[in-house]
């Protein structure tokens, strides 16, 4: 019988085994694509931080898995967790190159729409924005967070960190407000088939976009991401920088990728940087 406090196995809980990193690399690796390379580690604190201290030496297209992370980060340094192997931690570094460095604003936005429709198609999952990072799933007609994206300035490029809950159980959630897609009825809970899923409809995006400049009207971007995005038409509360608190009906998203508000005095303004909250418009309402 093994002990109690004793290490567990990557072969613990055979629900979840490990990712098949040949087969990955078979699958995304080719040339011409995007993706130049494809690591995955047992364990690490983040691997946004791991690429983006390597930055310098990496080429466009390098993705970093991690099957559990320690001190995974969301905005505003929130601290992201889960059991190993209960979901997808990884991170992509990214060299927009001629794009105008303004339109760089878009990459998380970007990765958001990406990940919603490569994992509609690989799980079978809705799953709506809540911007400007928050990917979400409805469970029992509420909505809740299964993932988020975090984009930061590296080197030359952009390292962009996805995190997915995918078979995390309702015992193991980190808040009621949580959910995974397992909770949510995905079809598929392959950790492969999801990974290989985003990250082509990530390519897919990014090439769209770096060819119309990063206009993100010219791309079709702006219009899929106000098509999916859960906070438009909603009354929000954006927590802005500054300790300024601002209420208004979500009604557009510029061509900046901020967040319009429409306040009661009918004055409209862009949000480009805050903690969102929705208060009404939604089932399960606040979020």
């Amino acid at each position: 019988m093994t002990p109690p406090d004793a290490p567990q196995s990557r072969w613990s809980d055979l629900d979840r085994p490990p990712l098949n990193v040949p087969a990955l690399r078979r699958g995304l690796l080719r040339p011409g694509g995007l993706w130049t390379g494809l690591d995955v580690v047992d364990r690490t604190g983040s691997t946004n931080s791991d690429l983006a201290g390597r930055a310098a030496s990496l080429t466009e297209g390098t993705v970093l898995v991690a099957e559990e992370q320690t001190a995974g980060r969301g905005r505003l340094d929130r601290v992201w967790t889960a059991p190993a192997r209960s979901g997808l931690f990884f991170s992509v570094y990214l060299e927009p190159g001629a794009v105008p460095v303004q339109r760089w604003g878009w990459l998380p936005l970007l990765a958001g729409v990406a990940a919603a429709t490569g994992l509609a198609r690989s799980a079978g999952v809705d799953m709506a924005l809540k911007w400007p990072n928050d990917l979400l799933v409805t469970v029992d007609g509420e909505e809740r967070k299964a993932g988020g994206i975090l984009a930061e300035r590296a080197g030359d490029g952009v390292v962009i960190g996805i995190g997915l809950n995918v078979s995390l159980r309702a015992d193991e959630l980190p808040a009621p407000t949580a959910a995974s897609l397992a909770l949510a009825g995905a079809v598929s809970t392959d950790r492969e088939t999801l990974l290989r899923g985003v990250l082509r409809s990530l390519e897919q995006w990014y090439g769209r976009w770096r060819a119309a400049d990063g206009d993100a009207a010219a791309s079709g971007l702006q219009e899929a991401y106000a098509a999916g995005c859960a906070t438009l038409g909603r009354t929000v509360r954006a927590q802005l920088p500054g300790d300024r608190t601002l209420t208004g009906e979500a009604v557009a998203i510029d061509g900046d990728g901020r967040l319009v508000l429409s306040a009661d005095d009918g004055l409209r303004e862009p949000v480009s940087a805050g903690d969102i909250v929705h208060l009404r418009g939604a089932a399960g309402g606040l979020t």
